[in-house]
């Protein structure tokens, strides 16, 4: 068995990147939001231009590697999805 982490604690640069997978994750009307506005709404939480194009991809892979939690990352793409259709995982 191996001692090291599974993941990495998320480094203090990544705070705004977490702050948006969170509000995704969380607030309905955050979600809302982003989901009629992407660009605008990700602006608000003052991204860097790096983590600000991840998001607009969403690309898993390089928001972890910027640091953002893995959890976030699931949960906010989950719902993300279920936002744009909530019948696709009823029975999620």
């Amino acid at each position: 068995m191996s001692d090291a982490p599974h993941y990495a604690f998320p480094p203090a640069r990544a705070y705004r990147l977490n702050r948006c997978l969170y509000a995704l994750k969380s607030d309905p009307e955050f979600c809302a939001r982003f989901l009629l506005d992407a660009a605008g709404s990700a602006s608000q939480m003052e991204l860097s231009p790096a983590e600000h194009a991840a998001l607009m991809e969403f690309d898993r892979p390089a928001l972890i590697e910027m640091g953002a939690h893995p959890y976030l990352v699931f949960m906010a793409e989950l719902r993300l999805r279920m936002a744009r259709d909530p019948a696709a995982l009823e029975y999620f």
